[in-house]
């Protein structure tokens, strides 16, 4: 079944590829005009603007919280019923130390609140929390994928892992063009989204 968009779009992988390259612009665009740095850093507010500002143009729920049930690989994420309830929480969790960071991330990624789209804005969001807290980001390109969704599967049991796997890939390039663009590309290649880089939408209308 192919997501209700505002453009009208019938056919998944035309959605996927439209996608894939207004949302991979929007990524870029809030990186260049120094948004990502105005955002209330780790409140579900600064995911719900990063959401919004990726998917607006698509999506009418974009930085909406979901009102179905979602499941992904047999995981339930959380109910519609609680998740108000459980992004209050997150929102109250410490983030001073790397080790809180990624467990908040984890709890965010749990909650799942967003329709569509989920893991790219986390991801975005996570950065912004440790570039803030930590002076670092994830360098996401040196971020195997099987690695990656491997440990995400195991995080909301055991996140040791995904500590293990993200500290690795740290660096204090924090305000790198470079860097956040294969971030971008490696982060939408763990969800499937390949046809696009980042850096040759730049000047693409």
């Amino acid at each position: 079944m192919v997501l209700e968009n505002k453009l009208g779009i019938s056919d998944s992988s035309e959605l996927a590829r439209v996608e894939e390259k207004i949302s991979k612009k929007k990524a870029l665009e809030m990186f260049e005009s120094g948004l990502l740095d105005t955002f209330e850093v780790g409140t579900f507010k600064a995911l719900s603007d990063i959401h919004k500002c990726l998917f607006g143009e698509i999506y009418d729920f974009a930085g909406k919280v979901r009102d179905v049930n979602i499941a992904k690989g047999g995981f339930r994420f959380v109910p519609v019923m609680y998740l108000e309830v459980a992004l209050d929480n997150i929102a109250k969790m410490p983030q001073s130390t790397f080790d809180e960071i990624i467990e908040k991330y984890v709890e965010m990624n749990v909650a799942h609140p967003f329709r569509e789209g989920n893991g790219r804005s986390i991801r975005i969001w996570l950065d912004t929390i440790l570039k803030k807290e930590m002076r670092q980001v994830v360098d996401w390109s040196k971020v195997d994928k099987e690695d990656y969704l491997l440990a995400m599967e195991r995080s909301p049991v055991k996140d040791i892992e995904i500590k293990v796997l993200l500290k690795a890939a740290l660096t204090d390039k924090i305000n790198d063009r470079e860097i956040y663009m294969k971030g971008i590309d490696a982060s939408y290649h763990y969800e499937g989204y390949n046809v696009y880089k980042t850096e040759n939408l730049k000047n693409e209308q």
